[in-house]
Parts: structure tokens; sequence; C-alpha cells
């Protein structure tokens, strides 16, 4: 089925990119915009930016850049149809389909047909839960032992399979979806060897549905509740398309908008962690379910929080795995703090046990920054042997190191010495010994960044290679840079005239004469070099000629891709004039628009004087082919009627003229 016009129309009206992209991403007010560290790629300076006016966001970064459909295609990796439907539900506006032709329901994508046999599957397995015998015996008897009350059941969709080994295939099939798609969607398994028996792949478990950022059901996890030492004790889906596990955190859905409002983010290993923390009023919290942390799902949390706090089981594998996670938080630049549990307790149990606010009050008393957390770890371990102790100041600078931003490095090299009674400068020469090793180490993964480098050598304070320049070949290998077209003066000129077009093309300048009318007019025959440009200035004269102007939310939405990131590029702004200029020095700036007079005139000149000297440049190169008499008299006049035009100009731009 096809979303018909009207409905898209309404959908684009409503949805607001900043409501949008704030679901996913922790903007912050700047002038009139929005910014961010981008989503789409690693960063740590925001170059992210949201425009509320013209409904769009850019990435002065990566190049990113769409409006709220756009913004939900790339984020959730979706086709155009199911993003507008995320829209239309966010904003509860009714969707009216057209009927697809055989042909185009043939195209339609897998992502989408996975997504539908997906949250089937969801509705199912809450189906059998609540109202299947069995699965009220057994599933719901468990949930409600557990002490999770059924606004928690409802909030993450929980369910149960049952006890059958094909029941949710017969139901599926039944339904019309095919044993394809089933098993695609990690659903059903084929017996080995066979195309036509199989069976589900969860079976009398209560189930965990695993949602992705924008809520869609990608997975599940199930847990098994009989004693059967030849299963495993838990179950998740394969990887599939749609579903990479490593990418992924159980519970951001339901924790996001509390991270982000509280800017900060707990980190368990469980689903059951994750419940009996929503159950006991503490909703920003995820799970690593149970993996070892990735640095995917680290980059997940930075986008709403840059502070992370693991919580932990006390006991020995409980303070590796914090100790694991630790170097990877640090690495990806976020604020890391730790709590472990006393022995024989995690979040869920020690929850349960003592009550919402102890457990509050635990993790306040109980958290500590990575750098107590760790040395106090390794110096009991190391106890008083010096090799032992030597061991634990390598790791600490191991860890330090990582972490890209220079002055937290320089307090941590503080305090580590403090704490281990150790000469700071020593820690800072064992930072500097190690970084040499990773230099010449063929794994470079830990230098990406060369902000970070610089980081480092900044922080060095003048100590080894801390402020020596990284070697060329210290970063990750490059593709060949492909070689890059030269770009003239002609070609600067000609886009700063396209961008005054696009941007200010409708506005007076007088009463009855737009910006697009007098340049068009101080420009007739010339043509532009770049295509693109070319193809914008035939676009404005052709519509000029009917008596249009076109205006910039035409560029803006237009169908071609590359029209529109420029567009979007030159309409939104990376820097913002600060406010002192005038609240606190007395000083007017002008802005373009109180200018556009004067920008246009210059901005036609300069153009002008591009041209010519263009074809002052094309009259020496066929002068010095040594062409007869009579033509190299034309070319000269040629050239200095050319030169006499750009002198004009020139003076006029007050340039001084060779």
């Amino acid at each position: 089925m096809r979303i018909n016009p009207e409905t898209v129309d309404r959908i684009k009206q409503s949805a607001d990119i900043v409501e949008v992209v704030g679901d996913f991403v922790s903007l912050k007010k700047k002038g009139a915009n929005y910014s961010a560290c981008c989503p789409f790629h690693n960063e740590k300076t925001p170059s992210f930016n949201v425009n509320p006016v013209r409904q769009i966001y850019k990435c002065f970064g990566c190049g990113a850049a769409g409006d709220s459909i756009k913004f939900i295609m790339d984020i959730d990796g979706v086709g155009y149809g199911e993003a507008l439907r995320y829209l239309a539900d966010k904003y509860q506006i009714e969707i009216e389909e057209e009927e697809l032709t055989d042909e185009e329901t043939a195209r339609q994508n897998a992502r989408d047909s996975l997504y539908i046999i997906l949250n089937y599957a969801k509705n199912y397995f809450q189906q059998q839960l609540q109202q299947h015998e069995e699965g009220q015996a057994i599933g719901l008897s468990y949930f409600k032992e557990r002490g999770f009350s059924k606004n928690i059941l409802d909030k993450f969709e929980l369910g149960y399979s049952l006890e059958q080994w094909d029941g949710f295939t017969k139901s599926a099939l039944a339904k019309g979806y095919s044993a394809d798609i089933i098993e695609k969607a990690g659903l059903l398994i084929h017996k080995e060897g066979s195309r036509t028996a199989g069976y589900d792949r969860f079976r009398g478990r209560v189930i965990f549905p695993i949602h992705s950022v924008a809520g869609k059901v990608i997975a599940f996890g199930a847990r098994i509740l009989k004693a059967d030492k030849s299963q495993p004790k838990y179950l998740n889906s394969p990887e599939t398309e749609v579903y990479h596990k490593g990418d992924v955190l159980y519970g951001v859905f339901q924790a996001k908008n509390t991270i982000r409002q509280q800017d900060a983010c707990y980190l368990v290993e469980g689903y059951t962690d994750v419940l009996s923390l929503h159950q006991a009023g503490i909703e920003n919290v995820v799970a690593s379910s149970g993996t070892a942390l990735t640095v995917e799902q680290i980059k997940l949390i930075a986008r709403f929080t840059s502070n992370i706090t693991i919580l932990y089981d006390g006991d020995i594998a409980g303070v590796k795995a914090a100790l694991r996670g630790l170097d990877l938080v640090l690495e990806e630049g976020l604020n890391v703090n730790v709590v472990l549990f006393p022995d024989g307790d995690d979040p869920d149990s020690y929850v349960r046990k003592v009550g919402a606010e102890a457990f509050k009050t635990y993790i306040q008393n109980a958290s500590q920054d990575f750098i107590a957390f760790k040395t106090k770890t390794l110096l009991q371990e190391a106890g008083t042997d010096p090799f032992k102790r030597a061991e634990v100041i390598s790791e600490m600078v191991q860890s330090i190191v990582k972490i890209p931003d220079a002055i937290k490095r320089q307090v941590f090299f503080q305090r580590t010495a403090e704490m281990m009674q150790v000469d700071e400068q020593m820690l800072i020469s064992e930072g500097n010994k190690v970084i040499r090793k990773q230099q010449k180490a063929p794994d470079r993964t830990n230098f990406r960044d060369r902000g970070f480098q610089q980081d480092l050598r900044d922080a060095g304070a003048g100590s080894g290679p801390f402020d020596q320049a990284p070697p060329p070949d210290l970063f990750e290998p490059q593709e060949p840079e492909q070689p890059t077209k030269q770009r003239t003066q002609l070609y600067y000129q000609e886009e700063a005239f396209i961008r005054l077009l696009v941007l200010h093309g409708a506005r007076e300048l007088e009463p009855d004469i737009t910006v697009c009318s007098y340049v068009l007019g101080e420009i007739d025959g010339i043509e532009f070099e770049e295509p693109i440009f070319a193809q914008l200035l035939l676009l404005f004269r052709e519509n000029h000629s009917r008596q249009l102007v076109l205006d910039t939310d035409y560029f803006v939405h237009h169908r071609d891709t590359d029209i529109r990131h420029l567009a979007m590029e030159w309409v939104t702004e990376k820097y913002e004039l600060s406010n002192l200029w005038k609240d606190k020095f007395e000083i007017f700036v002008p802005f373009e628009t109180d200018v556009l007079d004067k920008t246009a005139f210059i901005n036609i000149l300069r153009l002008k004087k591009a041209f010519v000297e263009g074809k002052m440049k094309s009259c020496m190169q066929r002068l010095l082919q040594k062409p007869d008499q009579e033509e190299e008299i034309a070319l000269m006049n040629e050239f200095m009627f050319y030169k006499g035009i750009s002198m004009a100009a020139a003076k006029e731009l007050g340039r001084v003229i060779g």
C-alpha cells in the first residue's frame, strides 16, 4: 500500500524537526538554531545543526542533511514509507493509503517485511502471555513473582512463547506470512537438510522484545523457566538485516528521554535489571544484554548524554566486566563512574531487597570515578608486591592515555599519582612510552582522530612524543585520494552569485524590483561553467521569464539531491554572531539581509571580473599558439577589451590594480 499525497503533506506539515531529532540526539539551543554531536559520524565537537525555521538539519562534519523524513530514514535505516509511518504514529495522523501495482508490491523493501513480521511476533507473544492458559500459568506467574506490574509488562511489551514446536510459525503462516521471511527474521529454524520442516526458535520461554531507538521491534531475548541443562538459560535472536546486537542496547527506546533530561545513563547487564529499575522509578537505564560492551553501544549512549555509570555485580566477574568496559567508554570521551553491589547482588536483586529510595541512596554513595575504582581494585590485587604495583601503574597509564580530552587526562594523571604515591611526571613519561609503542604498532585503531593526537601532544607539556607531530602513517590506511578538480576564482564567484539567488532572490530591493530581477538583468550574456550552477541559473532565468521567482524552500526540498544539499548548506549558518557585540560593546554588525543591495552589486562585479579574466586567459593561451598577424591583432584587441572591463570592476571594488 502507498500513502496518498494528502497524508504525506499532513505528515510533513506536522513533523517538527527539533522534536524528531530530539528523540534521538540531545540538542542544545545555539542562537536561533540547535546543535549536537552528529549521530551519523564519530565526533567530539558538535557540528550537527538543526534549523527550526527551515525544518532541516545539516552536519558540517560529514555533510549529512535533510528534513524530518530523511533523518528517520538515516538514523533508523528504514525506507521512505516506513519513515512516514513512524512520523504519522508520532503525531497521531491517520494514514490513508492507495493500492500498489503488482510491480510496486514486488519491489517492497525487504526490511519493511522484517519489521512487519517482528511486530506480528511481538503481538503474538504478548497475546499468549496475557490470554493463553499456559502463558498465564507460567509466564505471567513468573513476571508477577518478580514483582513486575502490568504497566511494566505493557511498557516493555513482554510476552511468552508456548511450549510447542511450531505454534508461532503455524499462526504466522495462517496469516499469510511466508516461511522465508519468518526464517530471515530469526523466528524459524529449518531442520538440517530440509527446507520444508522447521520449528520455532523460541519455545516455552518468557519473551523480551528488543527495540530500536525509534521503538520498532528488531529482535527478541527469551528466558527459559524450567530446569533444563541441555538448553541455554537465555536465547537471543540471531543477527538479521535489521538487528546487529553490537549496535543495540536493551531499553534504550524506553530510556532515551529520561537519559537526556537527567543527563546521565545507568548501564546494566540484563533484561530484568532494566525492568526492576524502571519499576523502582529509575528510568535512565539500559542493558548490554550480557554481551561485551561495544564502541557502537557507547556511541548510542553518547547521543543522549556524556555521563555514564556502570552498575555491575559485585563478584569478581562483575569487577572484571566493569574494567573491560571502562577503557572503551573513556576512549569515546564519556565521563564514566562505576557502582559495584555487595557480593551476591545485582541491580535487580538489590533494588528488590532494599527498595527504590535506599537503592538511589546507595548509587549516590557508592559511585566512584573510574580512576578511584580501577586504582583501588588493582592495588588490592597487587598488595605490597612491588612488581605487581608497577604493573598497576602501567595499567592505569594505558587507560588514561585513551581519554581524548587533554584536561581530563592531566587531572587523572594527578589523581593517580596521589593515590599511588608516585611522581606525576613519571606517569606522563610512562604515557609517552605507550604512545611510542602504539605509533610503531600496526594496529592504530586507538588513534583514528587527528584531534586526539593533538590533545596528546598538548597534554605532554614538552615531554617525549607528546610534543612531536605524529608520523604520516600513524592513522588508519586511507583509500588513495582521487584527484580533486581545481576550483578557479570563477567557480567561487558563480557559487556566491547562485547562493544569493537561492537565499534572497525573492526579496525586494525596491518596490517591484526583486534581487532576482536585478542581478539577472546585470549578467545578460554570461553563462556559467560549473554544471550545477549553470543548471540553477537556467532555472531562475526560465522562471523569471514567466514572471516567477523561485523561493528558498523550493531548493531546500528539491528532488535533485545535489541541489537540495547545496541549498541546505547555504541556509544553515555554521557560526552565529555573539550578542555581546551589541549588548556589551554596542557594536552593531549588519546582517546580509540589511545590505542586500550592496551585496548584490558586489557579487555582480566580482562575477564579471572573474568571467572576463577567464576570457583574458583564453586570449593569452591562443596568442601563445602563434596565430597569423590578422588573428593576433584581433586577439590583442579582444584581450584589451576584457582588460578594460576587469580594471573598471577592480576600481569599483576598491582593489589595487597591478
